[in-house]
């Protein structure tokens, strides 16, 4: 069931995603972006994944519950008293309504039917909020960080997903660029300070290290890392692409940005599982009742107990993996700069993931 939760949550980002892009990307002028064509298919496909995929928490929830009280009662009780259950009522009628309204109305010809569509996704988007781990923390901190760090994440990402697999040409990309550079900053920026304020509901700054010992700080640990090549990625797509666009205005980036949206749903699928480990409220508590990951046991020095508390003492070894991160990471957009295949670039990511992990990990005594 954990494997289908985080498979259904990742499709679920990625449906917010194109959703999100798609109707902003009509607000944009023609000159501005280049010719997009998203199949009237796949937003359908989009709003219909949204009703159904953010149900399996909720089928999940009620397989976990209804050895005690019955199928039927278990799936009553959860759907109208609990939080989640009536998120998801508000979710799948408003995705109803989205998914008429895509049918019927061609949101492509009018910005004003495209700010419509959009508006509607920011509801859906405001019910995933509200029913997030962050609201049943704290109702209203939780619910407006959570709804202000997946809103900026869909606007970046969506509009970059959109553009890279939905673009039928390269046109205008130097004037695209111009305006979603900008934006992807500010975006960004805003993904980081709300989730800074997200992972303060959950973990103390302090203990942030310490929590790698278990699987959520594990997975918290790998989404971070994750984040470092996307820059890269972001690095490459803003400022190297336009530089080469203007000495060669034929040049095709898609390529790359495609690659950018691949690390992207990357950290989708790590943000997935991070959504079905226990959250480290207490750590020893979580040590004592869960145990350690076994990933960190493998590879972590030191004694292990419930209330053990890691500190960060740089060693040959871990000074060595942080040397090896750094190249790694400079590698990916030189990898870029020598012209060489978009896999190059992966398999360095991939090395200064496992490279910056270990060099952290044997980092701690």
């Amino acid at each position: 069931m954990m494997i289908l939760t985080i498979f259904s949550e990742t499709l679920l980002y990625l449906c917010f995603s194109i959703l999100i892009g798609a109707f902003l990307l009509s607000l944009i002028t023609n000159s501005h972006k280049p010719d997009i064509k998203v199949p009237k298919g796949v937003m359908m496909a989009s709003i219909g994944g949204i009703a159904i995929f953010s149900f399996v928490p909720l089928l999940s929830l009620i397989f976990h519950l209804y050895e005690d009280l019955g199928f039927l009662t278990t799936f009553h009780s959860v759907l109208f008293t609990f939080e989640v259950g009536k998120a998801w009522i508000f979710t799948y009628i408003v995705a109803n309504f989205l998914f008429i309204f895509v049918v019927w109305i061609d949101y492509r010809k009018n910005p004003f039917y495209a700010m419509i569509g959009l508006s509607i996704t920011l509801l859906l988007l405001l019910a995933l909020g509200w029913a997030s781990h962050a609201s049943s923390l704290d109702q209203w901190k939780g619910f407006l960080t959570h709804t202000a760090h997946f809103t900026a994440v869909c606007v970046w990402v969506g509009v970059l997903i959109v553009t890279s697999w939905f673009s039928i040409n390269h046109s205008n990309w130097s004037s695209f660029l111009r305006w979603f550079r900008p934006l992807a900053m500010i975006c960004f920026t805003a993904t980081v300070l709300s989730g800074l304020v997200l992972m303060s509901l959950v973990v103390e700054f302090k203990e942030y290290p310490t929590s790698w010992s278990i699987s959520y700080g594990q997975a918290l640990l790998i989404k971070h890392l994750l984040v470092i090549p996307l820059i890269a990625y972001a690095f490459i797509n803003s400022f190297l692409i336009r530089k080469r666009l203007q000495l060669d205005s034929t040049y095709n980036p898609i390529i790359w940005t495609r690659a950018e949206s691949i690390v992207v749903l990357l950290i989708f699928s790590v943000t997935a599982a991070l959504g079905q480990q226990s959250p480290p409220h207490d750590i020893a508590l979580t040590i004592r009742t869960e145990g350690v990951s076994s990933l960190f046991s493998s590879i972590y020095r030191g004694n292990i107990y419930p209330d053990f508390i890691v500190q960060f003492s740089l060693n040959v070894m871990s000074l060595s993996f942080f040397a090896l991160s750094f190249v790694f990471l400079a590698l990916i957009i030189l990898s870029y700069v020598k012209k060489l295949s978009v896999i190059v670039s992966f398999y360095m990511c991939f090395l200064f993931v496992v490279s910056g992990y270990l060099a952290l990990i044997l980092s701690l005594q």
